[in-house]
């Protein structure tokens, strides 16, 4: 069957099911059905896909009208590869089908440029990828628009999305595009074939593998969860222990073994820069970066996935947003199931749809099975854990203040 008929006959299947789920969840309480999503969404068993359905986004019918002609969309993101990954796999195919502009700025992360601009009312930003525990925060602030997921394509059999997609992807502001994982990553020239390092702990220990190390500095979450776990806390009990007196105390104790010896980065362009330039050994940072400057420009480095922090990246509008409508549009079409499996084409990062999955090919340039570097394939997620975004919402202020402190001693 040749690829074009294929196209159309999913835009024709995603079109019924699309239909048959509206009239399902027609009358339903949205907040209702995203209490249950979690309960769903386990309980589901991940559909078998054909061999032969491409991982290309669906191209508008042939004569379709383009809804957004001459609108305008800005979407605002993390820069470098992952937001090249994203005009790959969402903004050009979403313009192609659509008619509409899609401008694209890039951030550092945090609520801060959105709340000064929703208290303002100065709404220049459309859509906005964030960090989950961000989105929950600005979500309970009032700073973003709420998202019903009734709205949301169904996968390609008709499942419909808030069973489709993994455990707490859909949240009331917010819709998990990818999984994503802190990591530390290496430069393999700077230590003896024989001796490498291996774990998250041996990021700690500067007497055995000397060097500089690369540390985030914009916030607290990550470096304190990764201190704990290299102190020898099980992950499960990590948010716990986090939560007393001790357990900070405990996880800052094990930050100051490397403090003298930190290159701080922001963004997440920077780690696999401060490894490339030689001013750092080892830097923690984002699994797709690493991978995009290891297999695609030939760096020497490697990814140590003991310990690694996974984390979901999420979509949200900011509130009173001038183009709502057309951003509505743009998270429906770039969180559906081929989109979500073709931007994997491009970063190594895990779709959060489990229809996506099997979708997941070959990188684009580089020719590399992607699914071993995806965060969540299971050789690489055995000693993982997850942030806990409610938790983070509960302690970000407490927190900030705290990392704002320790940063200050110099």
């Amino acid at each position: 069957m040749s690829k074009t008929i294929l196209y159309v006959l999913l835009a024709a299947v995603a079109l019924i099911a699309a239909i048959v789920a509206g009239l399902y969840v027609f009358g339903q309480n949205s907040e209702e059905l995203a209490n249950d999503m979690s309960r769903d969404m386990q309980t589901r068993a991940m559909p078998e896909l054909p061999v032969s359905t491409p991982a290309a986004p669906i191209p508008g019918a042939a004569g379709q009208a383009k809804q957004f002609a001459g609108r305008e969309v800005t979407v605002v993101s993390w820069g470098s590869a992952y937001t090249r990954s994203q005009i790959e796999a969402y903004h050009k195919p979403f313009a192609a089908q659509t008619g509409a502009k899609v401008a694209s700025i890039d951030y550092n992360g945090g609520i801060a440029q959105i709340k000064t601009q929703v208290d303002s009312n100065t709404q220049f930003w459309d859509v906005v990828d964030m960090e989950v525990a961000d989105a929950v925060r600005a979500c309970d602030e009032g700073l973003l628009e709420k998202i019903d997921p009734a709205m949301l394509p169904p996968a390609y059999d008709g499942t419909p999305a808030m069973q489709d997609f993994i455990p707490n992807a859909i949240q009331p502001c917010s819709v998990t595009t990818i999984i994503f994982s802190h990591v530390v990553a290496f430069d393999t020239t700077k230590f003896p074939a024989d001796k490498q390092p291996s774990t998250l702990a041996d990021f700690f220990d500067t007497a055995k593998f000397p060097g500089k190390r690369g540390l985030r500095k914009t916030s607290p979450k990550i470096n304190l969860e990764m201190a704990l776990r290299a102190a020898g806390v099980a992950g499960p009990d990590v948010y716990a222990t986090l939560a007393t007196p001790e357990g900070q105390a405990k996880a800052f104790a094990q930050l100051d073994k490397i403090r003298k010896d930190v290159l701080w980065w922001e963004t997440g362009a920077q780690p696999p820069q401060l490894l490339a330039d030689g001013e750092v050994a080892m830097t923690t940072g984002y699994n797709g970066r690493f991978f995009d400057a290891q297999i695609v420009e030939k760096k020497p480095f490697k990814i140590i996935w003991d310990g690694q922090i996974q984390e979901h990246d999420v979509l949200g509008i900011v509130k009173g947003a001038k183009n709502k409508d057309v951003a509505l549009e743009f998270i429906r079409f770039a969180t559906g199931t081929v989109p979500l499996a073709e931007q994997a084409r491009f970063i190594a990062y895990g779709p959060a749809r489990r229809s996506s999955l099997p979708l997941v090919s070959i990188h684009a340039t580089a020719g590399v099975d992607m699914k071993p570097h995806m965060p969540n394939a299971p050789e690489n997620e055995t000693n993982a854990m997850q942030v806990d975004a409610a938790w983070w919402a509960e302690y970000q202020e407490e927190l900030n203040l705290r990392w704002a402190a320790w940063l200050a001693r110099g």
